[in-house]
């Protein structure tokens, strides 16, 4: 991101509550990943669509952190057989999820009824699953603090990428009630949803402090002007 852009973000999100959204959000996903008995990370998205950015800067948030377990395994529905080694994990690492294991996600529409079924599946083996999709927030008629959907999100109402009403795609209610954190970007075009993502990934390397919320947009959007450079995906 350039400097007009990292201006744009500061200006936009000051005073919106996303911020704390996405740390809230954020936080949960580090929790887990730290606990004693955590046992890795596993991102997944859907058939269409697979969160490519999110696992390469999960991936340096990890190294740039020094947090080695925000390093996601990527499940892939369809892996290539000549990809390579890191990216060949299917659903079937799924089945074999459990207790120390954190699911985290990623869906800009629909779910898709296979994935909500082992994802409901390593949720009942013991595992935490995170939610992070593009629906609009106040689908469910369930949102608030504690539902960590983002009432000023990129994609909320009024805010860039609006989804203006429509409908909420197959899946999404049924995700939301599987995870035990989730956070609603509010639209599924891809600047709002991949800005979320980035967010989400930086704030995952933060320790958590006194500094006030202004002081902590600034760091974010400076790390993501700044941050290192995707090399491994």
């Amino acid at each position: 991101m350039d400097a007009v852009r990292v201006s744009a973000l500061r200006e936009r999100l000051t005073g919106t509550g996303w911020l704390e959204e996405v740390g809230g959000f954020a936080g949960a996903l580090r929790r887990s990943v730290e606990r004693r008995s955590a046992s890795g990370l596993l991102l997944v998205g859907t058939e269409a669509y697979e969160p490519w950015h999110l696992a390469a800067h999960l991936d340096d948030e990890a190294a740039w952190s020094d947090v080695p377990r925000l390093a996601p395994t990527l499940l892939r529905h369809s892996p290539p057989a000549d990809a390579p080694a890191h990216l060949t994990h299917d659903l079937r690492r799924l089945t074999e999820a459990g207790r120390g294991d954190t699911v985290l996600v990623v869906v800009p529409r629909a779910a898709g009824a296979a994935l909500l079924e082992r994802v409901h599946d390593a949720r009942r083996r013991g595992a935490t699953v995170l939610a992070l999709d593009g629906g609009s927030a106040d689908a469910d008629g369930s949102d608030g603090p504690d539902g960590r959907a983002a009432p000023g999100g990129p994609g909320a109402a009024g805010g860039p990428g609006a989804s203006g009403g429509r409908g909420e795609p197959h899946g999404l209610d049924e995700l939301r009630r599987l995870a035990h954190e989730r956070l609603t970007v509010g639209t599924a075009a891809e600047g709002p949803f991949d800005l979320a993502q980035h967010l989400v990934s930086v704030a995952a390397g933060q320790r958590t402090g006194r500094r006030s919320v202004r002081d902590r947009l600034a760091d974010l959007a400076g790390r993501l002007a700044s941050g290192p450079a995707i090399t491994r995906w």
